[in-house]
């Protein structure tokens, strides 16, 4: 029987997206060990995390001519090898010249948005389509779940290096199980575009992605909020196993579960709530709501005191605060016109990812300063009402 087109479409982005997840969600759960050998404290994991995220909004500000002329699938492969060579230069006793790996390992996670909603856009049917992204970005935290289980395992067994050496391995590996999916997912690309490795380091590039978001007037309010959940979701990644490292006493195994079923239960909310948005519609009105509850959820989480509230805490969190991202890729590439699908969702997630780089940084001068992670999670969860209310007060997209 003949797999239909959009089943291979899903199940190739998904694959990717775990394991791209699972090799960068695996760098912040590292960060005492990471930090401990480049001479830093705990909380300077942040400028990994930042790094990374600008390496991200390089890939999307300047890299739609590289997807054009690669085709999605390709594209993904080169993302995954330069996801692979980051590891390895992170892993080296480099100090802080190693953190350029961080880089690496951000440009290469970049192609996942864009490539995956090119593909789920031409073969999603419309009816499921917000279930489709969401399945394919719950591989987000379905790789963040199986890092949060299997890193501290693998470190305590083998040691830092040859856990980077093992995370190395399974994103090369990744890049051979997708070629098979080249020849249908890459089939229907345009010309190739010469001058691509050009346009990485053309300012041109960048304002040609970010017009993008005048094609449709509810573009600059989904990019907003999907900004909001980006900063809130960076500094969950980034200092959550760290804070609960430092601040319950927790071993790195521990902490590690902790992120583990934070992750898992957003695999599960992102599922949950694309199914429950394909049906009930208005995508803007529904992310407010899970804006404010989100807020409400992380602070929770900070006031913690018990193992089994912060567990439960952890669940909420991620179900609401982490389970965003299908809604909303979903809901830019409705409003985009088909043209302009790939360079819409770059413009609007590299926006996401420059909140990515400031929200970690922020947090970590508040903890710095003295504040204290729990302020500094509180004034995460504040900026999130405030684009939660202006959501729900939005006229709806047509």
């Amino acid at each position: 029987m003949k797999v239909p087109l959009w089943a291979s479409a899903l199940a190739g982005t998904l694959l990717v997206q775990t394991v791209c997840a699972f090799a960068s969600i695996a760098v912040p759960l590292m960060g005492p060990l990471l930090m401990a050998q480049a001479g830093l404290a705990p909380e300077k994991i942040g400028l990994v995390s930042a790094i990374s995220s600008a390496g991200i909004c390089w890939f999307l500000a300047c890299g739609g001519p590289m997807l054009n002329h690669h085709g999605p699938i390709r594209t993904l492969q080169l993302g995954m090898a330069c996801m692979a060579l980051g590891l390895f230069v992170l892993s080296q006793p480099l100090g802080l010249l190693g953190l350029l790996g961080a880089l690496a390992i951000g440009f290469g996670n970049g192609p996942n948005t864009p490539a995956g909603s090119q593909i789920l856009i031409r073969s999603a049917p419309p009816a499921h389509r917000t279930l489709i992204f969401s399945i394919k970005q719950a591989g987000v935290p379905l790789g963040g779940a199986l890092a949060g289980l299997a890193v501290p395992f693998l470190i305590l067994a083998c040691g830092l290096a040859a856990t980077l050496g093992v995370i190395v391995l399974v994103l090369l590996a990744c890049c051979l199980a997708v070629q098979p999916f080249r020849r249908t997912l890459d089939g229907a690309r345009g010309p190739g575009e010469p001058g691509w490795a050009r346009a990485l380091v053309q300012p041109a590039a960048m304002i040609r992605c970010v017009s993008s978001l005048r094609a449709h007037p509810s573009l600059p309010m989904l990019t907003a909020v999907g900004a909001s959940f980006s900063l809130m979701q960076a500094c969950l990644n980034a200092f959550t196993a760290t804070y609960v490292y430092t601040r319950h006493g927790a071993s790195l195994a521990e902490a590690g579960q902790v992120v583990a079923l934070m992750q898992g239960a957003s695999m599960l909310g992102r599922v949950v709530i694309g199914w429950v948005s394909d049906r009930m519609g208005r995508a803007l009105r529904h992310l407010g709501v899970q804006a404010i509850v989100s807020a409400a959820a992380v602070c929770l989480l900070v006031t913690a005191e018990a193992p089994w509230m912060l567990y439960g805490c952890a669940a909420v969190v991620g179900f609401t605060a982490i389970g965003w991202n299908g809604v909303h890729m979903a809901e830019l590439a409705r409003v985009a016109p088909t043209p302009l699908v790939s360079s819409v969702t770059s413009a609007s997630s590299l926006f996401g990812f420059a909140a990515s780089v400031c929200g970690p940084l922020v947090f970590m001068m508040l903890v710095s300063w003295g504040g204290g992670y729990e302020v500094a999670f509180c004034v995460m969860a504040a900026q999130l009402v405030g684009f939660g209310l202006v959501c729900l007060t939005a006229k709806p997209a047509a």
